[in-house]
């Protein structure tokens, strides 16, 4: 049995589809997925699925890229954490993609946000779901800075090089693969996924974005970890059921989730 590690299915792509999506999930065999939270005002949408049904999970926190947004404070995000199938603090992280003519110093909100939420995960000894984008050295800088080691947790759809991978998992984090590792164009994310010690790895879809081979193009869905389970199993050189038992394994250790 698989476990989607990322997910968004609170976005107004899934309106009306979630009961449709929890039937697939089933059909693939995939029985748990984690509805990943993007802002403060949205988060109680996030919460009501995990809230409704028994196999989805929720986090809370507040997307690097939203940045027209009201900023979550430790003391908002350790108690919004506490309800039980609230799992971890994020996705957050940096993101320096869309940067355009800013300058450095002018993305320091977007450290302070991160900062945020390192400390509010090591309030409630809770994981964090962690977005990078070309700012990986920034990244790794303030995970270590924060004593973020101290809950770990996971680089979501992970893209960079080997190099990180390592100074992440070093940092107590787990490498999570999304549809991009089955992309023709992501040789060198493949090569990086085969160094990828199976106990350090999770999977994911990043629903509704970034559906893997053979589904790419379409909205992707939950069902779809399947996908990326398969393809980073015969990566790997292992079978589909290790590296089922293995990811989920994973995630349950690393979120203490009940499944």
């Amino acid at each position: 049995m698989f476990v989607d590690s990322h997910c968004h299915l609170d976005f107004p792509e899934y309106e009306g589809q979630v009961p449709a999506l929890l039937e697939r999930m089933r059909d693939a065999q995939v029985q748990n997925a984690l509805c990943i939270s993007v802002d403060m005002p949205d988060f109680p949408k996030v919460l009501a699925l995990a809230e409704t049904y028994h196999n989805l999970f929720a986090s809370v926190g507040t997307h690097p890229d939203y940045e027209n947004t009201p900023e979550p404070s430790v003391k908002q995000l350790v108690e919004l954490s506490q309800h039980p199938k609230v799992l971890a603090i994020g996705e957050t992280g940096l993101d320096y993609y869309r940067m355009g003519n800013r300058a450095y110093e002018d993305m320091e909100w977007q450290r302070e946000r991160f900062r945020t939420h390192i400390k509010a995960a090591i309030a409630v000894d809770k994981p964090l779901i962690v977005h990078t984008r070309c700012a990986s050295d920034d990244t790794i800088k303030i995970l270590r800075e924060e004593g973020a080691s101290r809950v770990g947790g996971v680089m979501h759809c992970f893209t960079e090089n080997w190099d990180v991978a390592q100074k992440a998992m070093g940092l107590g984090f787990y490498i999570s693969f999304s549809g991009i590792v089955t992309f023709k164009s992501a040789k060198d994310l493949q090569e990086t996924c085969k160094k990828v010690p199976l106990d350090r790895m999770l999977i994911e879809t990043d629903s509704p974005f970034l559906a893997p081979i053979p589904h790419r193009g379409k909205t992707n869905e939950p069902a779809w970890v399947a996908n990326v389970g398969e393809f980073v199993a015969n990566l790997k050189g292992v079978s589909v059921d290790e590296l089922a038992t293995q990811t989920t394994k994973n995630f349950k250790q690393l979120f203490k989730a009940p499944i």
